[in-house]
């Protein structure tokens, strides 16, 4: 049994992380902004905290994180203002590595996409650019760290039903993962210490999760 922490805890990857994760017995703590998602929360198995990670310091964030044994960021302003953007899925990620840093929980597993990356080659003016961006700083930022990191970049996120399986490649030939499997990706990274310090790129596929995560 592992106590993990869920930043975006309202989230539809998260919602169905914390089902498994719970599921399999582990203590889930799913950070929320609303506390009117707390009975969503509490029907996926987790215990909802309110803790605005947008609005909250390092420290503050820490607090939240002590006593866990690894932190999910699942969380993101959902585009559309820059601004916002850069201030949820940049400087609040980042200071909730350096919060995870301070509290002692050396595992975190970041929630990115595929093809994030410091040269993503998104126009200024495209309105993904400011998402690109942040998601781009964060990911450096927990390379950089001394924390026991992965970062899971699927493809375009789907609502269609989990399938078990993906294809891991920093460029597969599908270009689609359902939600449900990418939280299933998750779970598998958080019990797999072969996933520390990669960044692991995937979509659909035709191999199991746990095997495909092996493959380098």
């Amino acid at each position: 049994m592992a106590r993990v922490v869920v930043i975006g805890g309202h989230g539809k990857v998260a919602l169905h992380l914390e089902r498994i994760l719970s599921g399999r017995g582990d203590e889930v703590t799913a950070l929320i902004r609303n506390p009117g998602h707390a009975t969503d929360i509490e029907a996926a198995g987790a215990t909802p905290v309110v803790a605005d990670v947008e609005n909250m310091t390092t420290d503050q964030i820490a607090d939240v994180l002590r006593g866990h044994d690894a932190v999910v960021w699942s969380a993101g302003a959902g585009g559309g203002d820059p601004a916002r953007t850069y201030a949820v899925d940049r400087d609040a990620a980042i200071r909730s590595m350096d919060a995870a840093a301070a509290a002692g929980v050396r595992r975190y597993v970041m929630v990115s996409y595929l093809g994030a990356r410091t040269d993503h080659g998104v126009p200024q003016d495209n309105s993904f650019f400011a998402y690109a961006e942040a998601k781009a700083a964060a990911d450096e930022y927990l390379r950089g760290t001394d924390l026991d990191w992965t970062v899971l970049g699927p493809g375009t996120l789907t609502l269609e039903p989990g399938t078990g399986h993906i294809e891991v490649s920093p460029t597969p030939a599908a270009t689609s993962v359902s939600r449900e499997d990418v939280a299933a990706v998750v779970a598998a990274a958080l019990a797999d210490p072969t996933t520390v310090g990669r960044t692991i790129g995937f979509n659909s596929g035709r191999t199991p999760i746990t095997e495909a995560l092996t493959r380098r």
